[in-house]
């Protein structure tokens, strides 16, 4: 018998893992692939330039904040999802899109082995939002969808009502806040 055990091979795991984070705004759950992150900062070692946009589009959006040579659209993750306000202390810093987000904290860093397609009953902005949805230790996580922050559509008119500001969000120290 302790042969016969010993011969089992278990299956090889063939589905994708992909490393992510998983980040609370009020309270809720959500994960974000770590690949479209370019780097998470304490809200209070953010540092650059914050600056407030002159025009206000969408409410989610109201600063633009500078790292490195580069400019972010700031969006409030509680205005973004609809949820109540919270205390950020963390940004999320996009990788593949000139976006910065407050969320609460970061729960933990992980590995997404299943990513389910989005269920019929997300029929609104919701299915620009996340990817789908996993499952990590028993809970049921959306998977954020990180162009869904600010779609091309919202930059373009951020853009227009704020025009040159997120090339130059550090130029002007007469536009920043103290």
């Amino acid at each position: 018998m302790t042969q016969a055990a010993s011969s089992i091979v278990a299956p090889r795991e063939t589905r994708p893992r992909e490393q992510i984070a998983v980040f609370s705004i009020a309270g809720c759950s959500f994960v974000i692939s770590a690949a479209s992150v370019q780097e998470i900062r304490s809200t209070d070692s953010l540092g650059g330039a914050v600056v407030d946009l002159e025009q206000i589009v969408f409410s989610k959006v109201r600063h633009i904040v500078e790292r490195e040579a580069r400019s972010y659209y700031v969006v409030s993750g509680c205005e973004h999802f609809h949820l109540p306000s919270s205390r950020p202390s963390t940004v999320l810093i996009l990788r593949s899109a000139p976006v910065a987000v407050l969320v609460d904290h970061i729960e933990e860093m992980a590995e997404m082995r299943l990513l389910l397609a989005l269920p019929k009953s997300f029929t609104g902005d919701e299915r620009a939002w996340y990817r789908g949805l996993t499952v990590l230790d028993r809970k049921v996580l959306p998977v954020i969808n990180p162009k869904g922050f600010l779609t091309p559509a919202e930059l373009r008119q951020l853009e227009e009502q704020n025009p040159g500001m997120l090339q130059t969000a550090g130029a002007g120290s007469d536009r920043g806040r103290g």
